[in-house]
């Protein structure tokens, strides 16, 4: 019997249009443009306004767009996996409230949280569904309205995160296309170091918990860089070693879009040049769970059948890992 695989037959993103600028930054914190763009390589980055805007709103955009693009019924979607840190609120799940709004009536649904990381468990996860047989069309979506979480009085954070979302359509495959390989990582002992301190169930919100900004994202820069560089690259350089891969046989790599400098040490530890690393980190920022599909949509066009790609991210948590996708389509 045929092994089955998921493979990649659509991608979608979508980004708010309000466009939060390093000049706008200096007029909220002290820094300024070029200091900012030369230690992370971000110019600007979007931001999800208006009342009661979730993160849902921008899957929900991010999907539609996917369906109409793949002429694929809501109702033929079996399963919707939504990668977030910035749930639309703690229960139900993101992936539940998004699921109704694009009418996947037929389909179960569920959030991962694994910060940057969490669109490659998702994809990892959405896959294994895909290889029981019993599933033949599952959406991963990863969103994250960051801006939301970012205390917009700390330089050290502000200046990273944006919001967005972008999702792909995983369908089976018996043909040497799709996920091919997976290498999915975690330790908690990072947490202190980057994290959003209040609530949660061990410390839920209070007045005080409020006053002290504990309900922002916060993180120690120089250890999370230290840990990211060091991990990204190595699980990245891991799964073409054992896949046989030499830096000529990636034709892309996809890569965490959370600073250049992360980026560029990750390709250089594969031997990759800068002409094959997907990078969109100066229009959209850090949008943690959203980056990797977002890069898969700008460069979609790129993209050929039997392509290469790695797929790479750390996170919070922390998390981190790799992914060898075998692109299924060309462009259109």
């Amino acid at each position: 019997m045929d092994k089955i695989r998921a493979m990649v037959t659509g991608v979608q993103g979508y980004v708010p249009e309000y466009r939060l600028t390093n000049k706008e930054l200096e007029t909220l914190v002290d820094t300024n443009d070029e200091w900012i763009y030369t230690r992370t390589g971000i110019k600007e980055r979007r931001i999800l306004k208006g009342e009661n805007q979730g993160t849902s709103v921008m899957a929900v955009e991010a999907i539609k767009g996917l369906l109409e693009k793949t002429q694929t019924d809501p109702l033929d979607i079996d399963l919707i996996i939504c990668a977030t840190v910035t749930p639309d609120m703690p229960f139900p799940a993101t992936a539940n409230i998004i699921a109704d709004k694009v009418g996947a009536k037929n389909s179960f649904s569920f959030d991962i949280s694994a910060a940057c990381s969490g669109f490659l468990y998702a994809m990892q996860v959405g896959s294994q569904f895909i290889q029981t047989g019993q599933h033949k069309k599952v959406i991963v979506v990863g969103a994250d309205k960051m801006s939301s979480i970012v205390n917009y009085e700390d330089r050290t954070t502000c200046i990273l995160f944006g919001d967005g979302a972008g999702a792909i359509l995983l369908e089976p495959t018996t043909d040497e296309l799709g996920i091919m390989d997976a290498l999915l990582h975690a330790d908690g002992s990072g947490a202190p170091y980057l994290n959003m301190k209040a609530g949660g169930s061990m410390k839920p919100a209070t007045h005080e918990t409020v006053d002290a900004r504990e309900h922002f994202a916060a993180q120690e820069g120089s250890t999370v860089f230290k840990f990211a560089v060091t991990n990204m690259a190595d699980v990245s350089a891991e799964v073409m070693e054992r896949n046989n891969l030499t830096s000529d046989d990636v034709a892309w790599l996809v890569p965490h879009q959370a600073n250049k400098r992360i980026i560029d040490a990750t390709s250089s530890r594969m031997g990759i040049g800068s002409d094959k690393v997907m990078m969109n980190i100066e229009k959209y920022g850090n949008t943690t769970a959203a980056t990797l599909p977002l890069c898969l949509w700008d460069y979609e066009s790129q993209l050929k059948k039997g392509d290469n790609l790695i797929l790479a991210a750390f996170g919070g948590g922390f998390t981190w890992g790799a992914l060898y996708l075998k692109w299924a389509y060309d462009p259109k």
